[in-house]
């Protein structure tokens, strides 16, 4: 059974620390880099078959397998996409950013281009599930933002299929093309391009501990959105709560990754005795009961906080990818949090609200990131670009500036690129 803990007794670090994943794998991915980079397809079809147990002739999915796909989900799961899409869509179209442009007397004309990225590769994890909310989250934002092409990938089962609601996901969010391939080794594929697979301009999507470090190891060459790590929500809650609730909230992100991290923090110490009871009544009936006890038993945490602004310096302490205010007042407390990559507000927005219907993106910064980096949104599928034109008078307005600031740095050659222009106005 979890420990209730006192912050009266223990430090905050202690008792928020967490299981940490502590394999190595950087020289293994590395190999199947550099052997996708050297090899392409072949490399890719030796490697879902020893991953995966799929032989494959094809890595693309064709037009029929999509086509299936749609007609064996049922209509009712097709209009819950359809109406997550939408509120996805929403969501994110108010991220979208405008240029702008600058003018002044002297005839200087300065602005900025916001520009979408052509190819973007998006990572669909396969394994103990199947995720089409990824789909819809990692998908629309790009679209939204103009990309002009989206490739997906997502590991196939031993028979070489993708679970169809994968794929219907992907044809209601508009993915352009879909290939059989997963691992370090999908990755490769996009970041390098191979006969069948066309090289992106950045990778975007969670993945296991391989997905992770090809993506940081590949960074450079491609853009990605971020290093996911196992999932974590953290709730403050005060004695309004219901500790059934919060049990099933906690088991919710629990049952993601046995290095999942679930914790509460209560300023009541009767809540989180009820809430402990709850956990172990709760798990029991739990179909992913192995994954969410391990979780629970190594990462769990029931905290008791003296009062509400010591909880809340234990969640920005924690920087959690999600936060449920379960408190009476939650609105009170929003401009408190100074670090979160998604905030619940109140009894009745749980955090699975957010995984997969409600609008905001799931994509979240994980293990404390949310300190200095944000969710996926349309920002990360775009670029600036800036621009400027000085007319002959403006630039002879300033040469003098400019090149005292060359000279300043030792830079002759840039004097000279504004002193021979001077010499001509």
């Amino acid at each position: 059974m979890i420990t209730i803990r006192k912050t009266s007794e223990e430090s905050i670090t202690a008792l928020t620390s967490r299981e940490v994943e502590s394999q190595d794998v950087t020289e293994v991915v590395a190999e199947i880099l550099a052997d996708v980079k050297q090899n392409g397809d072949e490399a890719i079809r030796a490697y879902t078959k020893k991953f995966d147990g799929a032989k494959l002739a094809e890595l693309h999915v064709s037009e029929a397998e999509i086509s299936s796909a749609i007609q064996e989900t049922t209509p009712e799961f097709l209009a819950v996409l359809e109406q997550a899409k939408q509120n996805i869509q929403q969501f994110h179209e108010k991220q979208v950013q405008r240029g702008f442009i600058t003018t002044d007397e002297q005839g200087t004309v300065m602005g900025q281009r916001v520009i979408p990225l052509e190819k973007v590769g998006v990572y669909v994890p396969g394994g103990t599930a199947a995720y089409p909310s990824t789909v819809l989250m990692d998908v629309l934002p790009a679209k939204i933002a103009g990309v002009s092409k989206i490739v997906m990938i997502t590991p196939p089962n031993a028979e070489g299929k993708i679970p169809t609601a994968i794929l219907a996901a992907a044809k209601i969010a508009g993915v352009d093309e879909i290939y059989k391939v997963g691992g370090a080794q999908g990755v490769a594929a996009l970041a390098y391009g191979t006969e069948s697979l066309p090289k992106v301009d950045k990778i975007v999507g969670p993945g296991n501990i391989f997905v992770a470090t090809a993506k940081r190891m590949v960074y450079g060459l491609v853009d990605i959105d971020m290093i996911a790590g196992p999932s974590d929500v953290l709730i403050v809650a005060d004695e309004s709560a219901n500790p059934r609730w919060l049990a099933a909230d906690l088991l919710a992100q629990a049952e993601h990754d046995a290095l999942a991290q679930a914790i509460l923090v209560t300023t009541n110490e009767e809540l989180a005795q009820a809430v402990q009871v709850e956990l172990q009544a709760q798990l029991d009936a739990l179909p992913r009961k192995e994954i969410a006890q391990h979780s629970i038993d190594n990462n769990g945490k029931l905290i008791v906080a003296k009062d509400i602004e010591e909880a809340l310096a234990i969640a920005n302490q924690v920087a959690p990818e999600h936060l449920e205010l379960c408190v009476a007042e939650p609105f009170s407390l929003l401009g408190k949090v100074k670090h979160a990559g998604s905030v619940f507000l109140g009894h009745y927005t749980p955090e699975v609200l957010g995984d997969y219907f409600a609008g905001p993106n799931h994509t979240l910064p994980t293990e404390g990131t949310a300190r200095f980096s944000s969710p996926l949104s349309v920002d990360d599928f775009i670029k600036k670009s800036s621009y400027l034109y000085y007319s002959k008078e403006a630039l002879h307005t300033v040469a003098n500036q400019v090149i005292d600031f060359a000279e300043m740095e030792g830079l002759s050659g840039h004097a000279r690129s504004m002193r021979v222009r001077k010499e001509e106005l």
